[in-house]
């Protein structure tokens, strides 16, 4: 009974969340930046989102702005979820720039270190 009413609650969220679009989907790439380190993304991230040791890499190709604001407001794994009040949509949109604008990093076989 658990499982089915538990299955049934989060298609209710994802329906809700596809039905409900970010109010700023466009979103700055400097503001992205300060929001990330003002936030805390950083320390699990890396300033870079490059992950780290508690934190996937984000980078790059970040996810689609909408499954990255689904997952960061109802995550239940190690990272909190943060609500609205905490992280506004504007602040998860300039997020989301900030990280689509990070380059790719170079391929190893340009580093002359990586390659005897």
């Amino acid at each position: 009974m658990n499982v089915i009413l538990s299955a049934a609650k989060n298609l209710l969220l994802i329906s809700g969340l596809l039905a409900a679009p970010l109010a700023c989907a466009a979103g700055s790439a400097e503001k992205g930046r300060a929001a990330f380190v003002q936030h805390g993304c950083w320390q699990c991230h890396g300033f870079a989102g490059q992950g780290g040791v508690h934190g996937p890499k984000l980078v790059p190709d970040p996810m689609p702005l909408e499954a990255m604001a689904a997952f960061v407001r109802n995550t239940r794994g190690n990272m909190p979820p943060y609500q609205k009040a905490i992280l506004s949509d504007a602040d998860l949109a300039d997020i989301h720039a900030y990280l689509a604008s990070l380059p790719k990093p170079p391929d190893y076989k340009s580093i002359p270190l990586l390659n005897p």
